[in-house]
């Protein structure tokens, strides 16, 4: 199957001290399939999705590799064009819908903006593709709901909000960064459940980050697992699951809390393993360097 995104050997750096942030990133995205990226917190899990979206931080730059969507070169393209390509094929599902919202517009505009700026779609057709997703995302009353503003809606309600706002240009890729995370647990099951039904219907292809290894079991079919920028697993989620072949990809799975044994301790990644997996990034690093 030939992958709608296609990510090779990419490795960025902080421009001021060098200091390596992705490490030789190899990812492959299959359209209609859910990928995980997961890891501990600054393992690179969003720093691959803002390369691929074209938003990494000024501070940051990258120093080697190809990223490649639907076969265009994005890091060799101009940058009037890789906006337009980034723009009319991909969408972003952010972590906190309170700041993601601008609060001081209404939530219609929010949803159209993106369809008639970039698409140019007629207002009144992109307000009808608006009043249809918000339907699909199992908001009542989207008439009304145009009209609020983003204080006036849920947590759970903003975050649906920013899925219909992904999805309504139907983008070839999503890229969704901890789209649950500033959730509650019934929430967060029901909104796992509006992006997985909407990914299958629409065949998107979803780069999905996550720390949440119960998260990845249900909406990803494979996975790649992060350590300090580097990809040290990359497999089928029923694969993982069943015998993880990376020692820190067994200890992160092992320190995973189980709902069916709440008594049991939990147990954190060994030292041992941190040791080992930093002393490879350290010999990777130290090739790179040579290299470079």
């Amino acid at each position: 199957m030939t992958a709608f995104l296609q990510i090779r050997n990419l490795s960025a750096r902080l421009r001021n001290t060098g200091h390596r942030l992705l490490r030789s990133v190899d990812i492959d995205l299959p359209a209609g399939v859910v990928r995980g990226l997961v890891g501990e917190s600054g393992a690179g899990k969003s720093m691959i999705g803002k390369a691929v979206l074209g938003v990494l931080p000024a501070s940051v730059e990258i120093v080697e590799g190809e990223i490649f969507l639907d076969g265009h070169d994005l890091l060799r393209m101009k940058p009037a064009e890789r906006r337009r390509l980034i723009g009319a094929s991909t969408a972003l599902i952010p972590q906190d819908p309170l700041t993601a919202l601008n609060p001081s517009r209404r939530i219609g505009p929010q949803i159209t903006d993106r369809l008639v700026d970039i698409l140019g779609w007629t207002k009144e057709r992109a307000r009808a593709r608006a009043l249809e997703l918000l339907g699909e995302v199992r908001i009542p009353e989207p008439e009304r709901v145009v009209r609020l503003y983003p204080h006036e809606l849920s947590g759970g309600m903003r975050q649906r909000v920013l899925i219909a706002s992904a999805f309504a240009a139907e983008p070839k890729l999503i890229v969704a960064d901890e789209p649950t995370t500033a959730l509650d647990v019934t929430v967060q099951k029901q909104i796992l459940r509006l992006i997985s039904e909407l990914q299958a219907r629409h065949g998107t292809a979803l780069l999905f980050v996550t720390h949440d290894l119960g998260v990845v079991s249900k909406i990803c079919d494979s996975l790649s697992v992060l350590y300090a920028g580097k990809v040290v697993e990359d497999t089928t989620v029923d694969a993982f699951f069943a015998a993880p072949r990376h020692p820190y990809s067994a200890a992160l799975l092992a320190a995973t809390p189980r709902h069916n044994d709440p008594a049991s301790s939990l147990r954190p990644v060994p030292r041992d393993v941190l040791d080992a997996v930093a002393a490879e990034i350290a010999a990777a690093d130290a090739a790179w360097s040579r290299h470079g």
